[in-house]
């Protein structure tokens, strides 16, 4: 573990930016590719740690995949093709690895057991265990399932009506994969919408599921054929280079190929409600998955109340938006955003600490934080804990600061953007 000075006191940004692969597709389309019968080719795949990891675990149930800039081929023996693993499944720092793929396992007759690291050992997983298990999934683990390892023989499932007691994609995607497996018709109820790419993924690789309002019914015994997955730029990875066009002097930053999934473009809302200077270029494409370029410049920002069903379609985004506040004109409330206690870490707490290192006016609450802008930041000595997100706010942080600013444990950050500081550098 070690620590890198940040660029800092920077007087503008300028430049085009192709924005890596989205992280959430990346890993779905490994997944259907691998339950899918026959050839899936994924272009534009992001080769970052946590996708890495799903390649890995489906590797070790007999999937041949192969791995080469940026372009994954997945040959598929459908869904009874996987096979016992003889080894750990390793998902290294994922939640989305384990939580997707506790669904997949929850339906095969056969016994596996998954771990991570440090901050995976303390993510809850009795939300996925517990409806898996209600379908009939043997699961067990630490304190009774809800931590790291857990073990699952599966087989058998019964299909289940399930309402999400938290917005949670990761849940939602868990039960329909079990879904896809089940006897029958297997119904999730969400409390709010969140991002939808499991659903349009079984589309793509051509199963049926269906919505209605706010539950969403997958009926299983379905046939999942190979497809050709094109992966669009990660909004979350490129919020991070919007915020800061927004907020460095004189800066203009084009964002190329960026997806616009609309359960996804919550920082897209805030910065427009905050006053962004952003322009959207929508591309026409047939790719299930929409997307486009994003123009964004220095903009005199104001702050804004951020609550309700806006909270899922932004809450990987809450770090670098909490940064974009500290330079907005007055306060910004964050709230109902109490998931963000469970992600890589807490990252309410780490988020105030650390910008409260550099100076910022920032303050949590039970369930989110209340900023005070416009503050001018200065140096100091920070951490990423861990979290990828963190680590790559700091470092746009660091580029208003007018004293040196050391980021320990920046390595995190490859988990989602292995080229972020490339990038960064390229715009200076």
């Amino acid at each position: 573990m070690g620590s890198i000075k940040l660029k800092s006191n920077v007087s503008n940004l300028t430049g085009e930016i192709k924005i890596p692969g989205d992280k959430s597709i990346s890993h779905r389309s490994v997944m259907f590719g691998s339950i899918a019968h026959g050839e899936t080719v994924v272009t534009n795949f992001l080769p970052g740690d946590d996708c890495l990891s799903t390649i890995s675990c489906f590797r070790k149930m007999g999937v041949k995949i192969e791995e080469k800039d940026g372009t994954v081929k997945i040959f598929g023996n459908g869904i009874e093709g996987l096979s016992e693993p003889a080894e750990l499944l390793d998902v290294g720092n994922s939640g989305t690895t384990i939580r997707l793929l506790m669904g997949i396992l929850a339906g095969r007759p056969f016994f596996s057991t998954l771990a991570g690291d440090e901050s995976i050992a303390k993510r809850p997983m009795t939300r996925v265990s517990e409806p898996l298990s209600k379908m009939g999934a043997k699961i067990d683990g630490r304190k009774n399932g809800a931590f790291t390892p857990i073990s699952i023989r599966g087989g058998n499932l019964n299909p289940i009506r399930y309402q999400l007691p938290v917005a949670s994609a990761q849940v939602k995607s868990a039960i329909l994969l079990a879904g896809l497996q089940a006897e029958g018709e297997t119904t999730v109820i969400e409390p709010a919408s969140t991002r939808d790419h499991t659903e349009r993924m079984i589309r793509q690789f051509g199963g049926q599921i269906h919505r209605n309002g706010q539950e969403i019914t997958v009926v299983g015994g379905q046939k999942l054929i190979g497809a050709n997955v094109h992966v669009p730029g990660d909004i979350s990875s490129a919020a991070f280079f919007l915020v800061a066009g927004a907020i460095v002097p004189e800066s203009e930053i084009v964002l190329k190929n960026v997806g616009l999934n609309p359960t996804r473009t919550g920082i897209i809302e805030v910065s427009k409600n905050m006053g962004a200077n952003l322009e959207i270029i929508q591309k026409e494409n047939s790719s299930i998955e929409p997307s486009g370029d994003l123009i964004i410049k220095t903009s005199s920002l104001k702050g804004t109340v951020i609550e309700g069903d806006l909270i899922p379609k932004l809450i990987d985004e809450i770090p670098i938006i909490a940064l974009m506040a500290t330079q907005a004109e007055g306060v910004t409330i964050i709230k109902d955003a109490e998931e963000l206690k469970v992600k890589e870490t807490n990252r309410i707490d780490t988020v105030v600490n650390e910008l409260k290192k550099l100076g910022a006016v920032i303050e949590a609450t039970e369930d989110g934080m209340i900023i005070h802008g416009k503050t001018r930041l200065k140096g100091g000595i920070v951490s990423s804990h861990g979290d990828h997100r963190i680590g790559m706010m700091l470092a746009i942080a660091a580029l208003l600061c007018n004293e040196e600013v050391i980021l320990e444990k920046p390595e995190s950050i490859s988990v989602s953007y292995p080229n972020f500081f490339t990038h960064l550098n390229s715009l200076l």
